[in-house]
């Protein structure tokens, strides 16, 4: 009877932690199989413990190089992404203007719209165009893809600010520059982060809309992708735990930064 009780206290932990853990659970293999040393092209079965791979992650041709591309294009595609979202955020909220209920219907199309179908139409505006796939045609898509979510996120934040600080601001004589540099922006930041973070993961992850516009280049997903067809090397399993654990340093630094903010406004 009293685990019962205990178990009906805690079931809502319980039913957290297993779904993390389920979440979690791939990474623990990617984590785990990057010690692997295959005999095969595969690195599908476990065979022997090994650093190697770790000591060498730049081993296989082409990988670090694509991998660089890959942060190279989602960090452009997050500046420009962020910048733009956040304009239209504000934009959406603030003004009134002709067609603004249409705008905010087209602005979530991008993420109810199935990937394949945006990447078919992004290859057919850019051929009717002329012009040339790779580098530039990968960044335009990306950031026209990962726009929305940036849009959504700012202005989640922005709906949620308390207009009467701004006009606090404006009562002790600060201009429009000023009330924006010192009290919208700082109160709108976090959605502008989590805007911008959402923007870099999708933008390196993605493979589909890449895939249709890139031409002859190849950035980390197409290489992991092509690699699968002829053996997967240990070092793709290292990037991946690599890329794991500096997210969850992030968010750990991050959290950190905010509860001590918190305590010292407290």
């Amino acid at each position: 009877m009293a685990f019962v009780n205990w178990f009906k206290r805690n079931v809502v932990v319980i039913a957290g932690l297993l779904t993390l853990a389920y979440l979690l659970l791939p990474n623990v293999v990617v984590t785990v199989f990057s010690f692997n040393r295959p005999k095969g092209r595969f690195n599908y079965e476990w065979q022997q413990f090994s650093t190697e791979a770790w000591r060498d992650p730049c081993g296989v041709s082409g990988l670090c190089e694509s991998l660089g591309l890959s942060l190279q294009i989602a960090f452009w595609a997050t500046l420009g992404a962020t910048l733009l979202g956040a304009m239209i955020a504000f934009a959406l909220v603030r003004y009134r203007f002709r067609a603004r209920g249409a705008v905010n219907s087209l602005i979530f199309l991008p993420m109810a719209m199935p990937e394949v179908v945006m990447a078919a139409s992004l290859l057919t505006l850019f051929l009717n165009m002329g012009a040339e796939l790779g580098f530039w045609t990968i960044l335009i898509a990306h950031i026209m893809f990962c726009l929305s979510f940036v849009v959504v996120a700012v202005k989640a934040r922005v709906m949620s600010m308390d207009p009467r600080l701004e006009q606090a601001a404006q009562d002790l004589y600060a201009g429009p520059a000023q009330t924006f540099l010192r009290v919208t922006l700082p109160i709108a930041a976090p959605g502008i982060a989590a805007g911008a973070l959402l923007a870099f993961a999708l933008s390196f992850d993605d493979f589909i809309i890449t895939n249709f516009n890139a031409g002859s280049t190849v950035t980390f997903p197409m290489f992991v992708w092509g690699s699968a067809q002829r053996g997967t090397p240990v070092q793709i399993n290292v990037i991946g735990t690599a890329m794991f654990v500096i997210a969850v340093l992030l968010v750990l630094v991050s959290m950190a930064v905010g509860n001590r903010r918190t305590r010292q406004k407290a």
